[in-house]
């Protein structure tokens, strides 16, 4: 099967049902609805056969102190295929392009040793990362 990369991110329906088809946790239509026209920079795969909408990753952020790396996301019927390789590599040019050299790049990993090939290192414990959960 072949993919297309897009320089967008999916709409929200789209976004909560990829999320949810890949175990993330959930995020309502109205969340998106509100939070997917902030992102600085997103990339949607896209199977070409269909044209259906199988992966995602954006960055979010203030556009200078920092950039958060989030979202990223392949269906699990497609995962395997290089197709979060290829987002990061689209989302790390951006970074490259567009940070100044002293921002902050950030990102919450769910898969170990799969950023690490991008530069990212672990914070702790000089850091430890930390979450306000919803009720």
């Amino acid at each position: 099967m072949s993919y297309e990369l897009r320089e967008s991110v999916p709409d929200p329906e789209t976004f909560v049902a990829l999320r949810e088809a890949a175990g993330m946790a959930p995020r309502s239509l109205e969340a998106a609805r509100r939070g997917l026209g902030n992102t600085r920079y997103g990339v949607s795969m896209v199977a070409t056969a269909t044209g259906e909408p199988v992966g995602m990753a954006r960055i979010v952020g203030d556009g200078g102190c920092v950039y958060h790396v989030c979202d990223m996301v392949v269906e699990p019927a497609h995962q395997g295929e290089g197709l979060g390789s290829r987002m990061m590599d689209a989302l790390m040019a951006y970074v490259d392009e567009h940070a100044p050299e002293t921002a902050y790049v950030n990102l919450m990993a769910d898969v170990d040793g799969f950023y690490e090939q991008w530069g990212f290192e672990r914070t702790a414990p000089a850091s430890k990362g930390m979450y306000l959960p919803s009720e």
